[in-house]
């Protein structure tokens, strides 16, 4: 009997359901784990350079149109480059073209403590080097965010992709964190540290080996035009990723609120440098905190309605932080927003490689960058410019009262999107 029941167990063992490795089991990995370090590094400089360099801007000409104007700079290459950009991250080695784009950024980031070493007064050439920085980014973007597929364990993209969000969203905290007190040294000293973050982390992402590579596309199929654009295409075709990076896209364009920190610091909460540093580091920890939560608690059921749920909740707290002149409250309600988008971020983050072919991913993604962009960029200059012509309170909580406009909206148009269930039941189409 014991040695039926033996047999029995083993069969059961055998043919039952796979393990999901834990977090633990993830982290263990070596090459996961050095993906991540890599990430913690650059996502430090890139989150300390932005934090600086919006900073530095207003500081020097004091008008909030002028951090509109930067989201633009930043975001404009994006959309110029979504076909070029896509097709090389699934056409290229993914590593080489990400290291490559990373050099252009550092070298943006270089020229940026040059400048502001020379003690600047006029902020054109930060537009362009924010410009410059930008097509860079549009190529980094896709290429990174193709590798958690490459590089997690089997049934273990989920926490990985949670891990991934963790630690770069942590890495913003620390980034934006320590923006206050290096800029209270000098802005050139805070670039100079960036600078050497990135150059680390570039390092550092070109020591992992991944355990799978992408499928080439057909062998058949070269670069044209026609296979540039199939990345738009197959969103369009495909239900699911065009309701949930739409929801992104005007969600998020009306909540670009944390782009005119530094003005609601200085003119609606009478704060120093400092404490700039400790608001701007607030989205990191409210995001660091949801991540860290997603990844020991994954969330398993009704994915659709806690998208809805959650994007509404991001612009009540937008509003909030509209209306008040307080520093605490202000920072609470920066943390609970930003915890609530990180939630989206999951859930976008998840969703995008489940269904989208890896031939075709970089493609997809590199569209999704431009979405993205479209929903902080453009949502930062959109912000700005109403800040400008309206006042702060007019932009920051009208856009969060818009936001939720668009949550009601698409909980009406989009019955698929708030019908998905788990992450389980999809699949590439």
């Amino acid at each position: 009997m014991a040695t039926v029941a033996r047999v029995l167990a083993v069969s059961i063992s055998t043919t039952g359901p796979p393990l999901v490795p834990t977090g633990r089991e993830v982290l263990a990995d070596r090459d996961v784990r050095n993906f991540l370090i890599s990430q913690v590094v650059l996502y430090t400089g890139i989150a300390l350079q932005l934090a600086v360099l919006g900073k530095e801007v207003f500081d020097i000409t004091g008008h909030e149109s002028d951090l509109a104007w930067l989201g633009l700079a930043e975001f404009a290459p994006a959309p110029f480059l979504v076909f070029v950009t896509g097709s090389v991250a699934d056409h290229f080695d993914r590593k080489k073209v990400a290291g490559l784009a990373l050099l252009g950024e550092l070298m943006c980031v270089i020229a940026l403590a040059l400048y502001s070493a020379s003690k600047p007064t006029a902020v054109w050439p930060f537009f362009v080097v924010a410009g410059v920085f930008g097509a860079f980014r549009a190529f980094t973007a896709p290429a990174i965010r193709a590798m958690p597929p490459m590089v997690a364990p089997d049934l273990a993209l989920p926490r990985v992709i949670a891990l991934f969000s963790a630690t770069s969203t942590g890495a913003f905290i620390v980034g934006a964190a320590i923006s206050g007190v290096l800029y209270l040294i000098g802005p050139w000293v805070a670039y100079t540290v960036a600078a050497s973050l990135i150059a680390v982390g570039l390092g550092w992402l070109m020591s992992v080996h991944f355990r799978r590579q992408p499928r080439p596309p057909d062998p058949g199929e070269r670069p044209t035009w026609r296979s540039a654009v199939e990345g738009l295409r197959f969103i369009r075709r495909t239900p699911i990723l065009l309701s949930i990076i739409s929801l992104d896209l005007f969600a998020v364009l009306f909540g670009g609120a944390v782009a005119l920190l530094p003005a609601i610091a200085t003119k609606r909460l009478h704060v120093g440098d400092v404490a700039y540093g400790w608001l701007r580091a607030a989205p990191g920890i409210g995001a660091a905190l949801m991540a860290i939560f997603l990844a020991t608690r994954p969330l398993r059921r009704h994915v659709g309605k806690t998208l809805l749920f959650v994007v509404g909740v991001f612009g009540a707290g937008t509003v909030v932080l509209g209306y008040t002149t307080n520093f605490v409250v202000a920072f609470v309600a920066l943390l609970v927003l930003t915890g609530a988008d990180m939630v989206s971020v999951f859930v976008r983050s998840s969703l995008v490689p489940l269904v989208t072919p890896d031939e075709k991913r970089g493609r997809v993604l590199a569209v999704e960058n431009v979405f993205i962009g479209a929903s902080n960029e453009l949502g930062a200059f959109e912000s700005g410019m109403v800040a400008q012509q309206f006042g702060l309170v007019t932009a920051v909580a009208g856009g969060g009262f818009a936001t939720i406009g668009v949550v009601a909206l698409f909980w009406i148009l989009f019955p698929a999107l708030r019908q998905i269930d788990r992450f389980e039941d999809l699949e590439p189409t």
